[in-house]
């Protein structure tokens, strides 16, 4: 049996549709099912239904042999796992979005806010910049909105929550999109079944 750990939310539901189309038997899903574990009829797969940001976690320590994930959360974590492959789906860009007309006055320290604190410390120390960070969970918007910070580092997919706030784009640095990783270990041991996991997955992209 293999097992794979699944996002749950607006990722998921796209992750879904992909294992589906590959031809694997993929649980019907919906926020508020409750249901956290769900095998396939004929005993080949189990599917772990967690958070995203969970997935690498459950991967990395074996539960999972294999789990599908955020590239921005595989850059902020650095979990020790097997990266597979680039689905192209839930495809965004990780940013620095400032206030409309803003300049960065570069003789003191910028404030930033975000809930990507290793990308932002290791963005902001490739351009020597002095930063203060400051960690929000959600509604990141707020602190630039608030003089709480200067600038915010988040991922962006179409800027409309940017731009109500009268904020913009300063910098698009990293696309994001789903990748399939896998546990060293289980990658050894299962790895007939996961590459073949990951050439269905290719061919279901190339049609």
């Amino acid at each position: 049996m293999l097992s794979i750990a699944l996002p749950k939310g607006r990722l998921g539901d796209k992750v879904y549709k992909m294992m589906t189309s590959a031809g694997y038997e993929c649980p019907d899903y919906a926020d508020n099912d409750r249901k956290l574990i769900v095998e396939s009829a004929d005993g080949t797969m189990r599917y772990l239904l967690v958070k995203p940001s969970d997935v690498a976690v459950y991967v990395e320590h074996g539960v999972a042999d294999v789990g599908i994930v955020g590239k921005d959360i595989l850059m902020e974590d650095e979990p020790d796992v097997y990266e597979l492959l680039d689905l192209g789906i839930g495809k965004c860009r990780m940013c620095v979005a400032a206030p409309v007309g803003y300049e960065d006055d570069q003789e003191r320290t910028l404030r930033v806010a975000t809930k990507y604190v290793n990308v932002a410390k290791k963005h902001f120390m490739e351009k020597n910049r002095d930063i203060e960070i400051i960690k929000l969970n959600g509604s990141i918007e707020l602190g630039p909105i608030l003089d709480l910070t200067d600038v915010i580092v988040d991922i962006v997919e179409t800027g409309t929550t940017i731009k109500e706030n009268n904020l913009e784009i300063s910098e698009a640095f990293k696309d994001i999109s789903a990748r399939l990783i896998a546990n060293k270990a289980g990658f050894k041991f299962k790895n007939e079944a996961i590459t073949e996991m990951v050439n269905r997955l290719k061919e279901g992209m190339e049609e």
